[in-house]
């Protein structure tokens, strides 16, 4: 018998394309994605969700550049994930739409977005270092968009792996409430299975692709026999925290009187409602895990039934309503990505919340208020596409022929009701590089790569330089600028010239200042006039721009108003101009409040317009008195070094202007946290590398904006400058 027999023999594979959706169907839809940080084996993972499902025939290694969902040359190359992709798969008679996203720091809006459109996740830690830094920012994704998670502790067979640690480091960092549902038979080179703690039975792989599970029962003889026992009380302990019918019979009859059922009822409701994680144990690898986690995905995680109803604002109105994962409802659905495909334009990646598409239908882009009809409607499966009549409700798909259409835009049929989706958050790029084309020839491909690249990742982004004229490129990071220009090289045949990588600063004030603003001019001999005072100060750090109108209230029905609303409404859209470009090397300005005291209007002479003009050159005045201060990235820096190494990389980072926040053993590892400005940390991977013979490694993420000290400053300004 083949693999592929031995496969279909032992699970249930349903077409895939079932002629119409029933409500069993969509009860039957797993959404989920696959997040952790780099390298905790998230596309491995992934990859035998593939082969196990019946999708592939082969086991795709990371690590040979042969993964099926890292179909990109740059992520073969560089044995990493870069962009977030999709697939299908079927296990135990349930569709599971799964998304493979990136680890690294520098892609972390693929995981945004992805995590905006899915119902549950699965979480993949490294069982050797525990939660890392990324790993903290995927939870947290996870959590502003409430998405349920199951863990996977992987690399079990790895030295120094321990499921106990990654447990405490659950509670400790993520502040997750863990459920164990497994524990290992043996660790490191000793781990040969798991042990299910829900039905006391050991599991082993009797193969090295890990087709062949063999269960049975947990004997008393059992070296771990205890052990188990002693897990499957702490489970129900901890289950019976979050869950009152758990609780109720565990009052009453003590753990065990808490059957299966039970408690694999309670694990559900308590994952659904994102107050308890299950937490599930193997090794990716090798083989060993992946089956049992299919299972939870299908057990624990929630059907677009599952998850309360999406909800969406009325454009006619602005009234808040919902839609229900329903076929009967309107369509309503959010496109989450966009990817440029050669042959057949941009490819629109949509998750539908209500009601169905079939090909062809005429659809409306709320967002952005235009007619689209796709010519094509795709199930993909990672780069590879096959052509679909009609996409349903909790399925996600990609659609040919949206001209318009951009991540975050709401979709619905051209007949129906205009309703809005929220958008979702796209962080602002840190770190730019300044790019031209080689020769004058190339600069119109160019600037339409760029274009279609931006349309394509919202985190990159390009704009003008208003002193040099150059076009400069945004991004998350050097690695992300560093895969975008090989695809220019790449998919686009494009030579460019790239310069060294410049810090996104931001601008604020240090003080506060009141100013009378005044505008008075006489243009085509008509008389313009505008007066405002307004009071401009500092606001905390991260707290953002604030305009208020503080202007007195008239004491009387009859007594005029200071000014008239759109007056107001006008000085407010002058000052958030202001806000664009500060006054000492143009960069935005952030984290200032401005407080609108006093005002003066004369009938005839006065306009909007005459107050825009007002409150913007006043603002700019305004920020020069308050003493301008430049701003900094500050980034949060993890380095896990050898020991033998620690002083010195604990002394390079003192160097660069870095604040170290604590280190903590690991192993014959020494992991050290600090605080870095992302400017003095350009290039360090080349440094760390040297410094440390190639051992150590380091990951860092984006954290706050800093005040740059003065003398620093005061460099930053002249080489800018150019003086």
């Amino acid at each position: 018998m083949t693999v592929r027999e031995a496969l279909r023999a032992f699970q249930f594979v349903p077409d895939p394309t079932p002629p119409m959706q029933t409500t069993d169907d969509i009860a039957a839809i797993r959404d989920i994605g696959i997040m952790a940080h780099i390298d905790a084996g998230k596309t491995t993972t992934t990859e035998r969700v593939l082969f196990y499902t019946g999708v592939s025939h082969r086991i795709g290694e990371v690590h040979d550049g042969a993964a099926v969902m890292d179909y990109m040359p740059q992520e073969q190359e560089r044995g990493i994930t870069i962009t977030a992709a999709a697939t299908t798969c079927f296990w135990r008679g349930h569709r599971i739409n799964v998304i493979d996203t990136p680890g690294h720091v520098d892609f972390t809006v693929e995981v945004e977005r992805s995590l905006r459109v899915l119902d549950g996740a699965i979480a993949v830690f490294d069982a050797v270092h525990g939660v890392e830094p990324q790993s903290e920012t995927v939870w947290r994704q996870a959590d502003r968009y409430r998405v349920p998670r199951i863990c996977f502790v992987n690399k079990m067979d790895r030295v120094g792996a321990s499921l106990e640690r990654t447990v405490e480091m659950l509670v400790s960092r993520l502040g997750a409430h863990p459920l164990v549902v497994q524990i290992p038979i043996g660790v490191e080179s000793a781990f040969e299975g798991v042990i299910d703690v829900l039905t006391l039975e050991t599991l082993h792989w009797t193969d090295d692709l890990g087709t062949q599970l063999v269960r049975a029962p947990l004997g008393e003889s059992h070296p771990l026999h205890d052990d188990a026992l002693l897990a499957r009380e702490a489970l129900v302990e901890a289950l019976a925290e979050v869950d009152d019918e758990v609780m109720g019979v565990f009052l009453e009859a003590g753990s065990g009187g808490v059957g299966l059922d039970l408690l694999r009822a309670g694990l559900r409701r308590a994952t659904i409602a994102s107050v308890g994680v299950p937490v599930f144990c193997g090794s990716a690898l090798k083989n060993r895990g992946v089956q049992p986690l299919l299972d939870a995905v299908v057990d624990f995680l929630p059907s677009p039934l599952d998850v309360p109803p999406i909800q969406a604002v009325r454009k006619s109105d602005g009234q808040l309503i919902e839609r229900h994962p329903s076929p009967d409802e309107p369509f309503l659905a959010l496109a989450f990505k966009v990817l440029h495909d050669p042959h057949r334009g941009p490819l629109v990646f949509f998750r539908v919340y209500s009601g169905q598409v079939r090909l062809k239908d005429a659809l409306q882009n709320v967002t952005k208020d235009r007619k689209e009809r796709p010519i094509k409607l795709l199930q993909v499966h990672a780069n590879k596409t096959q052509e679909i009549e009609e996409v349903g409700v909790g399925n996600i798909a990609a659609a040919v022929g949206l001209r318009f259409a951009a991540t975050g835009d709401t979709l619905v049929l051209a007949k129906d009701a205009e309703v809005l989706l929220a958008g979702m958050q796209i962080p602002e790029p840190v770190i730019f590089r300044a790019i031209e084309a080689k020769s004058t020839a190339d600069q119109p491909a160019l600037t339409e790569a760029l274009e279609r690249l931006q349309r394509e990742d919202p985190s990159f982004k390009i704009r003008a330089d208003p002193d040099s004229g150059q076009t400069l490129m945004g991004g998350m990071g050097e690695l992300h600028l560093e895969v975008m220009v090989d695809r220019i090289l790449r998919e686009y045949k494009i030579s460019a010239s790239v310069g060294k990588p410049q810090v996104a600063y931001r601008e604020s004030c240090a003080s506060s200042v009141t100013r009378v603003m005044e505008y008075d001019r006489e243009i085509g001999n008509k008389r313009h006039f505008a007066r405002l005072v307004m009071t401009v100060g500092p606001r905390p750090r991260g707290s953002e721009n604030n305009f208020e109108n503080s202007l007195p209230a008239a004491k009387s029905r009859n007594e005029p108003p200071k000014l008239l609303p759109e007056m107001v409404a006008a000085a407010r859209e002058g000052v958030m101009d202001a806000f664009t470009r500060g006054p000492t090397l143009g960069y935005p300005v952030v984290d200032v409040e401005v407080r609108l005291t006093d005002g003066a209007f004369v009938e005839g002479d006065s306009s909007a317009a005459s107050f825009r003009a007002a409150a913007s050159m006043g603002m700019m005045a305004a920020l020069e008195e308050a003493g301008p201060v430049l701003l900094e990235p500050s980034m949060k820096v993890e380095v896990i070094v050898p020991e033998d190494y620690t002083g010195h990389v604990v002394s390079d980072l003192n160097g660069r202007r870095g604040r170290v926040l604590g280190m903590e053993p690991r192993g014959h590892f020494q992991v050290i946290d600090a605080e870095v400005p992302l400017a003095e940390m350009v290039g360090y991977a080349t440094a760390l590398r040297s410094a440390t013979q190639g051992r150590a490694t380091y990951t860092m993420r984006f954290s706050h904006y800093t005040e740059v000290p003065h003398d620093v400053e005061q460099d930053i300004v002249r080489r800018v400058r150019g003086y």
